[in-house]
């Protein structure tokens, strides 16, 4: 990835809110995060716009279908130029060895994750869905099985950076939603984290949201990130 680490959760509903955003950021090495609300809203012309804007992309739609269903989904996302996309670990290994199968087709293929947990998940969440572990437990088979299945990394909550690395590696890429700003409030996010802990504690990449798209200043409030980063 060329540009920074963090990924900017374009969480709008319209097309000239995000692009407004993108505008508010420009120059400071931003990323975008375009995920189910405003791809559902607008579709793939504005991811397109955006990466015509010269903007790394990451698609956070998170397949989980079928392995072909899904290879071709991942073909298509890669044929829209963006720099990052997803897919659920609890896919399986079939699933997610299709889509590399087919990505390494690409000269440049997108990097590909495989979410975990829900960083708003929690222990009980996770029993109601069967599952008897806990979150870490969890996110590490799940982590282990992406990395065995030929995915570039994992979205995973900031508590389980540290077992990811010692599970799957140095080179294993973590990106890690649930950032909140020390003056942020948690808003519906269980497994959290400021952006300088998470940083240290071995993440990639980071993304964050309301804390950005919602302030007065959208610059401004990105500038104090990096400052707390530093």
């Amino acid at each position: 990835m060329e540009k920074g680490k963090i990924f900017v959760a374009l969480d709008v509903n319209t097309k000239e809110e995000a692009l407004e955003i993108v505008s508010d950021l420009k120059g400071l090495r931003a990323c975008f995060k375009i995920g189910k609300q405003l791809f559902t809203s607008v579709g793939p012309e504005l991811v397109k716009e955006v990466v015509a804007m010269g903007e790394d992309v990451f698609l956070d739609l998170k397949y989980h279908d079928i392995p072909n269903t899904v290879a071709m989904a991942g073909v298509a996302a890669a044929s829209l130029g963006v720099k990052v996309f997803n897919v659920h670990a609890g896919g399986g290994r079939k699933m997610m060895e299709a889509v590399r199968t087919e990505l390494n087709k690409f000269d440049d293929p997108p990097m590909v994750l495989a979410v975990t947990v829900l960083t708003s998940m929690g222990e009980d969440d996770l029993r109601e869905t069967g599952v008897d572990d806990t979150p870490a437990d969890q996110v590490k088979r799940l982590a282990i099985l992406a990395k065995e299945s030929g995915m570039d990394g994992v979205v995973a909550s900031p508590l389980e950076i540290e077992l990811i690395r010692q599970a799957c590696g140095e080179n294993f890429k973590i990106l890690t939603p649930g950032i909140r700003p020390a003056s942020s409030s948690a808003d519906d996010q269980k497994r959290i984290a400021t952006p300088a802990s998470a940083l240290k504690a071995g993440a990639d990449y980071l993304v964050i949201g309301r804390p950005i798209t919602n302030a007065p200043d959208r610059r401004k409030a990105f500038i104090d990130i990096l400052e707390e980063i530093k």
